[in-house]
Parts: structure tokens; C-alpha cells; sequence
């Protein structure tokens, strides 16, 4: 017992500690190349290391900041979120990353920044009744066009009177997008990549509409289109809308910068990825550290 309890009261110690330090703006990452486009940018550096995540305190553009990186996926997202709102005076929360680009009208390169994100493969596996037609069971309220046997659906939120209410859709904190919206009006973002490929389109900062995220790579043209069509998506990635459900529960403002990779299975060929990620990150970390020096002190008491 006694071990227990050493363990525990240095636990508790630690994140008190970190808890009580200065007011910090969350820059999260999910993998390594968007990781590293922002190493540079962070001066002041302090490293904490929990449950196994470095968490690189300093500051960007003179913001107190915590930049860590989650890992991919919607589970890595939400714990590591959780995990920095438990230890840190976390002010806001901004993910900076690379992303699939769902409206056609958008190009690879260009950052995206949603109003609002929806974990779009929540879903109801539906049963086949008769060739080609599928029902989900009868107390499934179906809000959304299906695609095939999947029938998109809300979340289930906790909310703090311990109620439980359905959710599709987190909203992007206003002030925060305002912000962005400043920053999108006064700067151009990276065209080439090193190996001398350059895009065929000027990269854009686009602001405002819907994201979507959920836990599977996309990269399928008829799907693409249907979370188009369905979601009116502009773009998808596997963290941002887990993040937005776990910054709305905590009320820690939040916002993503997501530049597009590839376009989820519209371009032609293979996925686009694997030769735009690094300048796709570049663009976002850009984006990410130029809304950090345009955003406005705040009282860290």
C-alpha cells in the first residue's frame, strides 16, 4: 500500500505543479512531419514527459505554448487533449496538421479551417433485407443519407448534469476564427516541395465550413463524394473532431488548421500524400504560428 500511495501523491504533486503554471495555448500535432515543421518555431524550450508524451512547453511568436503530438487517430487525439487540459492551464486548443481535401473546389496545399467538425464514421452497420436495400434496426433515428450498409449517426455526449444529449456537430471557437480569418487576408503559403514538384494551383487559406474527421484513412473517390454531398465537407482527417468533443466538454476554445495532402481518392492516381505531406505541414505550421503572433494577449491569472 505504501508504494500506492507514494505513487499517488507525486502524481498529484506533478500535475498540481503543472496546473498552476501560466495560461499556455495547446498546439497539438498528430505525426511526425507535422511534429517537426513546427519545432523550429518554438523558442524557451522546457520538455514534460507523461504517460510517455513529451509535452515541449516554451513560447511561439511570444505565446506561452504546450506543442505535443498526439499520434493518428481519433482515441490517441481525445486522450492526448485530455491529458494536456488535466496538466496544464490549457487558454485554447489548435491543431496544426495535413488533412484530405474533400471539396472539389479546394486543391492540395491549400490550409483549411473549419467552422465546425463531425465524427462522419459514426455510424450504424445496417443489415441487408433484400438485394441492394439496407434497414438499420428500428430505433435507429437515421438523420443522414446512408452509403450502403453505413448509416452515419450522432454522438452521445455526457453532459455535466450527467444527461445525456446527441451531438453531430463541434463548433470552432468564434474569436478564435476571426482571427484566423486576419491572418488568411495577409499572407501566401509554400507551392513547391523540395524535390522542385510544385503545385498547379496557389495555395488558398479557406476559413469557415465543415470538417470531418473519424478512424480510417480515406482515399476512395464514391466516398469522397458522398461526404461531400452529405457533410458538405471541405475537408477530413482522424483527430480534429475527436478534439473538438473533448475541448467543448472541458469549455477550452478550439481550432484546426488542416492543410490538404491529398484529395481523400479524387486525384488521379495514387494518393498524394506520401510526395505533399511535408509541404502540406510546412503550410499548416505557417498558417498555425502566424494566428499565434495575430492572436491577442490574454490575462494569465
Amino acid at each position: 500500500m505504501k508504494p500506492l500511495l507514494s505513487f499517488l501523491t507525486l502524481a498529484l504533486s506533478t500535475s498540481t505543479a503543472l496546473a498552476g503554471d501560466e495560461a499556455r495555448v495547446a498546439v497539438m500535432t498528430a505525426f511526425a512531419p507535422e511534429w517537426k515543421a513546427m519545432q523550429d518555431k518554438i523558442s524557451e524550450r522546457q520538455e514534460v514527459d507523461i504517460n510517455g508524451i513529451k509535452f515541449v512547453l516554451g513560447e511561439i511568436e511570444g505565446k506561452d505554448v504546450v506543442v505535443f503530438m498526439s499520434g493518428v487517430s481519433m482515441v490517441n487525439a481525445a486522450m492526448t487533449t485530455q491529458l494536456a487540459i488535466d496538466n496544464f492551464n490549457i487558454s485554447a486548443i489548435v491543431f496544426s496538421g495535413i488533412a484530405g481535401g474533400v471539396n472539389p473546389d479546394y486543391h492540395i496545399g491549400d490550409v483549411i479551417v473549419p467552422a465546425r467538425w463531425g465524427q462522419y464514421l459514426e455510424a450504424v452497420f445496417a443489415r441487408e433485407v433484400e438485394d441492394g436495400k439496407f434497414v438499420p434496426p428500428s430505433w435507429v433515428k437515421v438523420e443522414w443519407p446512408n452509403y450502403g450498409m453505413i448509416f452515419p449517426r450522432a454522438v452521445d455526449v455526457v453532459q455535466p448534469d450527467g444527461s445525456i444529449k446527441e451531438k453531430f456537430w463541434f463548433e470552432s471557437d468564434p474569436e478564435l476564427l476571426k482571427v484566423a480569418e486576419k491572418v488568411a487576408s495577409e499572407m501566401n503559403l509554400q507551392d513547391c516541395v523540395e524535390e522542385n514538384k510544385c503545385l498547379t494551383h496557389a495555395p488558398q487559406i479557406r476559413v469557415g465550413g465543415n470538417g470531418v474527421s473519424g478512424q480510417a484513412f480515406m482515399d476512395n473517390a464514391g466516398f469522397r463524394e458522398y461526404t461531400y454531398k452529405t457533410f458538405e465537407a471541405s475537408v477530413l482527417d482522424m483527430e480534429s473532431a475527436a478534439v473538438a468533443q473533448v475541448a467543448e466538454i472541458n469549455q477550452v476554445p478550439f481550432i484546426a488548421f488542416r492543410s490538404l495532402s491529398d484529395l481523400a481518392g479524387g486525384g488521379e492516381g495514387e494518393n498524394e500524400m506520401a510526395t505533399f505531406m511535408g509541404l502540406a505541414a510546412a503550410n499548416s505550421a505557417a498558417v498555425v504560428t502566424a494566428f499565434l503572433k495575430a492572436l491577442p494577449d490574454t490575462d494569465s491569472e
